[in-house]
């Protein structure tokens, strides 16, 4: 098999044509048009004719996708400088990319021959929370759209190689729900190559682990939505308002994640609950707890340092795998895709096809403080940029056909966009394709 190609970026960077001060004026630039892009868009607004605010809102907005886009592709590239050292062979690599393709820049194309990777009837380990068919969705086009780099393709999942590839070994997904989503779909890529009495899925608190007996091999999920100690990390009951995330404490799950040879982190959405974030300077056991509050930017920057040192300090670069997945962009307002200012992703049954979509500006400050914990980092961390791929993808969450964790009101019954779930995924779905960039990125670097 063809290996799929990569980034332009990277290959400059693994040639080493690159030179460090270069490389630190460029990304000098890059974060001052990104900090400043609100002062620049007023500056350049100046230019444009007033009588035709439409231009002027829409070639602003094409400017802000601009600089968004390109930010993930830098957080690439910074990780890209360093996965890769001269002549050393990462990990699992079977192939390498070539050159002028970035496996995360393309388009989707519709595939009613390949798609779906599995049917959801066939796969029992997908949550009830997610089994959008049996829920009575009365159409299956989400299921059958393929991601299509631009210039070149993504390899085909091949299950048999990655189960041989565990063999003997641990992956973990460790996270909150959307992460569980992600190991779940993984689950059922590989599964149907397993005997019935080969197979088991067990859960022992936070950790589900999924069993591949005749590979002496594991897939296993951890609830941590913060990565850090919290009092949501009862992985059934997590559902508080009130968020505490406790400083310096991420060896409290992290004594589970030890002796893993494939880790797959993400954490996003359970720090988005405003402006400032409540921080446990001790321990959750204390009569008088020292709280204070961290602006949320700093918080989650707090968690995303802790995760670098942690694999610093106990993942071996020579024989482990760790990447982590961007974040899963919801569709909860329609007006953010020029629709119903009072709708959100219910009824929603295509994507959007405005390549310069990206959705609400609130991960700007998120997505900046990625950029600036991996840029100082020399910890290899592959990077799955499947936020801009995923944006487009109104069509794909689960909404209302999933099992609902309460009964519905009348009031919920009358109008469904009020309890639609905009956040989750239906599967198969979506979240196949972050399983196939994870595939490509650990076999084919």
């Amino acid at each position: 098999m063809k290996p799929p190609p990569s980034s332009s970026s990277s290959a400059i960077l693994r040639k080493g044509r690159l030179s460090p001060y270069l490389f630190t004026l460029l990304a000098f630039i890059l974060f001052v048009t990104i900090l400043y892009g609100e002062d620049f868009r007023c500056i350049f607004g100046s230019q444009f004719d007033s009588h035709h605010p439409s231009h002027l809102h829409q070639t602003l907005s094409s400017t802000t996708s601009e600089f968004q886009t390109l930010f993930f592709s830098y957080v690439s590239l910074v990780v890209s400088l360093v996965l890769e050292k001269k002549g050393e062979k990462l990990p699992f690599a079977i192939g390498e990319t070539e050159k002028d393709c970035d496996v995360f820049s393309g388009k989707w194309v519709w595939d009613d021959i390949g798609r779906p990777l599995y049917d959801e009837s066939e796969c029992p380990y997908i949550q009830p929370q997610l089994t959008c068919q049996e829920h009575g969705r009365p159409d299956k086009d989400y299921q059958h759209w393929r991601w299509q780099p631009h210039g070149c393709s993504l390899p085909s999942f091949n299950a048999t190689l990655m189960l041989e590839s565990l063999r003997g070994k641990r992956m973990m997904f460790v996270g909150d729900s959307l992460n569980r989503g992600q190991y779940v779909s993984m689950v059922c890529l590989l599964h149907g190559l397993i005997p019935d009495n080969a197979k088991s899925m067990e859960t022992f608190g936070s950790l589900t682990v999924f069993t591949a007996k005749d590979y002496n091999a594991t897939i296993e999920f951890y609830w941590a939505p913060f990565l850090l100690e919290s009092n949501s990390d009862d992985a059934i009951v997590h559902r508080i308002s009130d968020r505490i995330v406790r400083k310096g404490s991420i060896n409290k799950h992290g004594k589970h994640w030890k002796g893993v040879d494939i880790m797959v982190f993400n954490t996003y959405l359970w720090w988005m609950t405003g402006l400032e974030f409540k921080i446990l300077q001790g321990s959750f056991d204390d009569e008088e707890k020292d709280i204070v509050k961290l602006p949320t930017e700093e918080a989650y920057g707090m968690a995303m340092k802790s995760m670098v040192r942690w694999v610093k300090k106990n993942m071996d670069p020579k024989k482990t795998r760790v990447f982590f997945t961007s974040m899963s962009p919801s569709h909860g307002k329609s007006i953010d895709w020029g629709g119903d200012p009072e709708g959100n992703c219910y009824n929603e049954t295509t994507m959007i096809e405005d390549p310069n979509y990206w959705g609400s500006d609130s991960r700007k400050g998120i997505m900046r403080v990625i950029g600036e914990v991996f840029r100082k980092s020399k910890v290899p961390i592959t990077f799955l940029n499947i936020t801009q791929l995923s944006s487009y993808r109104r069509d794909a969450h689960t909404s209302i056909y999933k099992k609902q964790w309460s009964p519905l009101t009348p009031e919920q019954l009358a109008n469904p966009v009020s309890y639609a779930d905009c956040v989750h995924w239906c599967l198969p779905g979506l979240q196949d394709t972050w399983n196939e960039l994870l595939f490509s990125k650990l076999f084919y670097p």
